[in-house]
């Protein structure tokens, strides 16, 4: 009997340590989890993220995240340097005042090529359009061939208009004018035929009586990004992630508001009114920031290789990197 009730006994100190063991695991493996979750946060540094957009719609969600305070909440320190033309954001970058940008496939793979290391992170909001002058006559996009269009040479424009040609079957001369206000007084004043820009400058010209004859988000091109220095995504990957997080929100808040209710932000930044307007008449959520598809990424590669800007074909793991956008 004793021995019974010894073994028993001994059963039951065991069941209740084991039990204990089982609580303190539990306990263990909810500290651990609460303590992940601390860390994550804890782990975004102090260093300002500085970040470089152009004055496009791909810019906003960015200006949400830090107007809103979506990046406070997370501890981060977001820095918006604003530029008015890829060239001078280029320079930024070479002279390393930037550690993340917009930018497109191909200015990345220029990059790589000259020794400067990014990598691309997301796409981004975009949507280019295809101008003709208002007194041009040319209402469809066949009616270019031949035509003088003007653009920025090299960059995603030039390859949007490119595709639109391929597709049509025509040819078009570029006319290459730096200055953003010459381009639009030379489509508005009949001085060239055509012109790619994208939101809100579009919207703004066919205000003034420029003819939309395309829509790269219509005609479903995408090579626009969002891309890091390479020393940034090694020791601050947290602080990335972090920024997709924040990201992420100003986009939920783009879907849940109006843009009339946000438009003086915007204009802080010198969007012009026809932004609002422009963004008001979307009919489709906008997504959250999402990987380049591979096969545009592979023919943007091959068009900038054509084009002479790259020595050889870099491939989608040289140049990408999407796990940020789930961390």
């Amino acid at each position: 009997m004793k021995k019974i009730l010894g073994t028993a006994t001994v059963l039951l100190f065991t069941m209740a340590g084991l039990a204990a063991c089982g609580n303190n695991t539990n306990d263990s493996e909810n500290s651990a989890d609460s303590s992940t979750v601390e860390s994550k946060a804890a782990a975004v540094t102090d260093q300002t993220l500085n970040i470089g957009i152009l004055p496009a719609e791909s810019a906003i969600p960015i200006i949400l995240a830090k107007e809103q305070g979506f990046f406070n909440e997370l501890g981060l320190n977001v820095a918006i340097k604003a530029f008015t033309a890829p060239t001078d954001r280029n320079v930024a970058i070479q002279s390393k005042e930037l550690d993340g940008t917009i930018s497109d496939v191909m200015t990345e793979a220029t990059f790589k090529k000259n020794g400067i290391d990014m990598t691309i992170t997301s796409d981004i909001l975009e949507d280019f359009k295809i101008l003709a002058s208002p007194k041009s006559g040319i209402t469809e996009m066949k009616e270019l061939d031949g035509k003088k269009v003007t653009l920025v040479p090299n960059f995603i424009l030039e390859y949007i208009m490119d595709e639109f040609a391929h597709e049509d079957d025509f040819t078009y001369e570029v006319v290459d004018i730096p200055s953003f206000s010459a381009r639009s007084e030379a489509l508005l004043n009949n001085q060239v035929d055509g012109a790619v820009y994208t939101e809100p400058q579009a919207s703004m010209l066919a205000q003034e009586g420029a003819i939309v004859l395309g829509s790269s988000k219509d005609q479903g091109i995408k090579g626009g990004t969002i891309q890091f220095m390479d020393s940034v995504l090694a020791d601050r990957p947290q602080d990335v992630a972090a920024f997709y997080r924040a990201y992420n929100q100003a986009i939920d808040y783009m879907n849940e508001h109006k843009a009339s209710e946000y438009a003086d932000i915007l204009t802080n930044y010198q969007f012009p009114d026809a932004m609002s307007n422009y963004l008001d008449n979307q009919t489709d959520s906008y997504p959250y920031a999402q990987a380049v598809p591979e096969d545009q990424f592979e023919t943007i590669i091959t068009w900038t290789k054509e084009k002479g800007q790259i020595d050889k074909a870099y491939t989608y793991e040289e140049l990408t990197d999407f796990s940020y956008l789930s961390k």
